[in-house]
């Protein structure tokens, strides 16, 4: 993937418009997904009888898993075809999204959901990007870029309402089986699609393309693991920092020889790539910390059903799509660096704000305000890092880049999905021991036992759900733990919401890191290469 790349003339589509709407349908497919899945979050746990932390994990494993290979799925398109790598894309994909429908067990949602959906979202994505800019040429390359961009958008913000409605009148299964047919219809029109050869170098980094996986992996897996009190947590995360280590030293290795490298390391040596490429890193990290503890936050805590957790959510997603929309198109003549700082100033404010709500407000309307500052901070973000990343690169190399820069988003978003959810459970726990150590209704024996409990099984839970469960216990007893319960889910919750706004506070310092620089030139080789 170093060489350059030739790629025969983009010719016309037969039917642009037609093709276009197809490719931003499976866009927006990929994007609602993960939100469908959010606002679903306590409608699975009832079904399936599970915990919340298992379909967390789920959520950050799936993230993972399209991070991970997703630089590796780019260089499969290139050997096998990037329609094939399309096709196998959407398919597996659909593969994922049937057997939420029919999922009677936790282990199908990891397996087909989360592993088989990733690898297909890994393969898909960059295969979109090539078959756009080799299907569509001039003023209708533009429109579908901003098509399928517009689709993403689209998705995000509207997803948490359209995953609730679905899930709370009709039911979360229907939502999926709903995503097979978007995926059924895309496939249905995959005859207007006309392959783009790859004329590059075959040449497979297979060492590369391991410590890729296993640096991301480890990091991750490893955060999960210790999330559900595993063993050889240590052993894991090791593996990753050493992974992530050794990719680091190969690539350079596989520079100086002059062989084709996962990933050409002279990316890194432009000083606007590289805080570009961390502010899209912090950035996913902050969304992937809200994303975990935000739905839970209502959904366990205040209760709320899937839609009135989707009402909630909207002002964050809304917000976020209408500014991004906004500064992409005016962004008047602030420096790009001062947008981003501003973005990242936003986002820790609005996080800010929540964290003492969490133990005062009755009602998710309370965080509506705050929510709008937050997601008006990463409209702003979206609407600027990427450009911001890209500008510096030449038009050959575009690609790579946009790749890489897709494959740090996707690494942080699980990350701050992963550590948001270990973290919580982890202060679930100490706060819950040391509650009910201190507790003058319970006996030493009962004391003994929670303690014994939530070495294994620490777990956010709904006070109804934790009646149901102390059914047979003195009413005092119940009353006591169901007091505990509040009070340490609440600063589980707390801590956990530390890890976006900890990301968004190093996110506005690189931003001052930013302003230090030149201004990045537009490019219009960077237009649509943020998708995904």
């Amino acid at each position: 993937m170093a060489e350059a790349v030739s790629l025969a003339a983009p010719r016309p589509a037969a039917s642009p418009r037609r093709l276009g709407i197809l490719l931003a349908m499976a866009m927006f497919v990929l994007v609602v997904d993960t939100s469908l899945m959010n606002v679903s979050i306590s409608a699975v746990v009832h079904d399936l009888h599970t915990t919340a932390s298992g379909v967390q994990s789920a959520i950050a494993l799936e993230a993972l898993v399209s991070a991970a290979f997703i630089l590796i799925g780019s260089k499969v398109g290139d050997l096998i075809g990037r329609k094939r790598a399309y096709v196998i894309g959407l398919l597996a994909y659909a593969v994922g999204a049937l057997a939420m429908a029919l999922a009677q067990s936790l282990l199908a949602i990891i397996v087909f959901w989360a592993l088989v959906g990733g690898l297909g979202a890994s393969l898909l994505l960059p295969a979109m990007q090539s078959l756009i800019h080799g299907n569509f040429e001039g003023a209708d390359q533009q429109k579908a870029y901003a098509l399928v961009g517009a689709a993403a958008a689209i998705a995000a913000a509207v997803g948490p309402l359209l995953g609730g409605f679905v899930t709370t009148y009709l039911s979360w299964r229907v939502g999926f089986l709903l995503e097979d047919l978007v995926i059924l219809i895309v496939l249905s029109g995959i005859k207007l699609i006309r392959d783009v050869p790859y004329t590059g170098s075959r040449e497979i980094d297979v060492v590369g393309a391991v410590l890729s996986v296993l640096g991301m992996g480890g990091v991750v897996v490893g955060i999960l693991v210790w999330q559900e009190g595993g063993e050889s947590v240590a052993a894991l995360l090791a593996v990753g920092v050493v992974g992530l280590g050794g990719l680091a030293y190969w690539l350079v290795r596989r520079k100086r020889e002059e062989r084709a490298a996962l990933i050409d390391p002279d990316l890194f040596t432009s000083a606007l790539y590289r805080l570009g490429i961390s502010g899209q890193t912090l950035q996913q990290i902050a969304l992937g910390g809200l994303m975990i503890a935000l739905p839970l936050y209502l959904q366990m805590v205040l209760e709320y059903n899937a839609l009135q957790a989707g009402v909630s959510l909207a002002p964050l997603s809304l917000s976020m799509f209408a500014v991004a929309l906004l500064a992409g198109k005016r962004p008047g003549k602030r420096r790009p660096a001062a947008i981003i700082r501003t973005g990242f100033a936003l986002v820790a404010i609005g996080v800010a704000v929540v964290i003492p709500l969490v133990p005062r407000v009755d009602s998710g309307w309370y965080l509506a305000v705050p929510l709008l500052i937050a997601g008006a901070g990463l409209g702003l973000l979206v609407s600027q890092l990427n450009n911001y990343t890209l500008s510096p690169i030449s038009e050959e190399r575009v690609s790579e880049a946009a790749g890489v820069n897709s494959a740090g988003g996707s690494f942080g978003l699980s990350f701050g999905l992963a550590f948001a959810g270990a973290i919580m459970l982890a202060t679930l726990s100490v706060s819950f021991t040391k509650m009910a150590d201190a507790s003058a209704v319970l006996s030493p024996a009962q004391q003994q036992q929670v303690s014994k409990e939530l070495e294994h099984n620490a777990e956010i839970m709904s006070n109804t759900a934790l009646r149901e469960q102390l059914k047979g216990q003195p009413p005092a007893v119940q009353d006591e733990i169901i007091r505990i319960n509040t009070g340490a889910r609440h600063r589980a919750l707390q801590v956990a919401l530390l890890i976006p706004l900890l990301a968004a506070l190093l996110g506005l310092f690189n931003g001052f890191r930013m302003m230090r620089l030149p201004d990045p030139k537009p490019s219009t080789a960077v237009e649509g290469m943020a998708l995904g």
